[in-house]
């Protein structure tokens, strides 16, 4: 008798701080079982700390002639997987060339791009992270961990109602904000909350992370800037002129109170993430000494972060792993978002009380003293209640997870 391996689903086939950290940390909690990773696609992202994805169309074309009579058991691995198109998927596990080619041909033409993701993924569906039992001749349990979906409500029709059947079958689900849950709840589906799963980043991978620190492009920051630095971030989304020139001018002012450095990092490499070219240009505007971080492993990413007098970034996971070493951090929204409800703003106003949560570039200077007035004190006992919280909420379920699944199977 041989445990069957659990499978892994999540948007880790493609270079993102948190869905390749979220994976990771999946891995760890449901140690000694096997896994199979999947993504829908199969990527190789070991190179940047990630792990290598099997594409979960071919999983579950082999799942039979490989285990037998073993029930597919399936864990969602966090993130915002609830909203993501299958074309969006598809196009973010590409190279930014092949990317750009694709978002010339099929970006205007939903019915076409649709087709073109169903295609090279091999599956037909319209939301790419919701994997569909049916895949499957024995599906087993399909559990959904932590997930996010701030827009579930503002998705088509068809693709919402794909989320709700997908959601309605799940065997154990739960968000990681309430404005999903509460958003699930009008539609019928209950969902248990917890915080997300990187909170327990420090806890589990410290001593990696501090060997990362003491070595690499890490080492070079701390040695480049001994009076500390703030690490910086920002999505695309924020390259027009008019936002770079805001963000140059609070960054200076920043530097200049705080006589801190300023590091840029990519928190995404994949397309619709970050990009170098928009880092550039910034540091091309920047009067205080910036760094550009051009690693990508995310232990590397990790060590920067855990040494950081602040962080700043529009990318949560960003803020998630800061907190759990200690780091205050504001989070950024574009000017011209101020007033919606992303992610970001929806986990901080959940498991962040009384944290600066979201706020513009031209807000920022105003926003500093807030975040560093915080006793550290505070910020150790917040993150340790957000440990706690996901320990209880999601510790009973990952332990069945370790032990489960003891069946006849044929092969690795």
């Amino acid at each position: 008798m041989t445990k069957a391996p659990l499978i892994l689903f999540g948007a880790c086939d493609r270079h993102n701080l948190g869905d390749l950290l979220l994976m990771r940390i999946a891995q760890a909690l449901v140690a000694p079982r096997r896994v199979v990773v999947a993504g829908v696609a199969g990527r190789d992202l070991r190179p940047y700390g990630g792990p290598r994805t099997r594409a979960l169309a071919r999983v579950a074309q082999q799942w039979g002639r490989r285990h037998r009579d073993a029930p597919a058991d399936l864990l969602h691995v966090g993130g915002e997987l609830i909203t993501c198109s299958l074309y969006e998927a598809a196009v973010m596990t590409l190279e930014p060339a092949a990317a750009a080619a694709v978002i010339a041909l099929y970006d205007r033409d939903p019915s076409a791009r649709q087709h073109w993701a169903q295609q090279v993924l091999q599956l037909r569906q319209r939301l790419a992270y919701l994997a569909d039992k049916g895949l499957f001749a024995r599906p087993g349990r399909f559990l959904h961990l932590a997930l996010g979906g701030v827009e579930f409500a503002r998705l088509p029709p068809d693709a919402r109602a794909e989320a709700v059947r997908r959601l309605s079958s799940s065997d154990a689900l739960t968000v990681r904000d309430r404005i999903s849950r509460d958003a699930l709840a009008r539609v019928g589906i209950a969902a248990g909350l917890v915080p997300d799963a990187a909170v327990l980043t420090a806890e589990l991978f410290g001593r990696r992370i501090t060997a990362h620190a003491r070595a690499g492009e890490a080492a070079l920051v701390a040695g480049r800037f001994p009076q500390g630095y703030a690490a910086v971030q920002f999505a695309a989304e924020f390259g027009d002129d008019a936002t770079l020139s805001g963000l140059a001018a609070a960054l200076d002012c920043i530097a200049a109170q705080t006589g801190w450095g300023l590091v840029l990092f990519r928190a995404g490499a994949a397309p619709w993430h970050d990009d170098r070219e928009v880092y550039l240009r910034l540091l091309q505007r920047l009067k205080a000494p910036a760094h550009l971080f051009d690693a990508l492993n995310i232990w590397q990413i990790c060590a920067l972060l855990s040494h950081a007098r602040l962080y700043l970034g529009s990318s949560l996971h960003g803020r998630i792993v800061a907190a759990c070493f200690g780091v205050p951090g504001i989070s950024l929204v574009p000017s011209d978002e101020q007033m919606r409800t992303g992610k970001a703003a929806a986990y901080l106003a959940t498991w962040h009380p009384g944290e600066p949560t979201a706020v513009t570039p031209e807000a920022l200077p105003a926003a500093v003293p807030m975040a560093l007035a915080q006793p550290a004190t505070a910020l150790a006992q917040r993150q340790r209640a957000r440990q706690m919280a996901f320990r209880r909420l999601a510790g009973p379920l990952l332990a069945r997870l370790r032990t489960d699944a003891t069946v006849p199977v044929s092969g690795p």
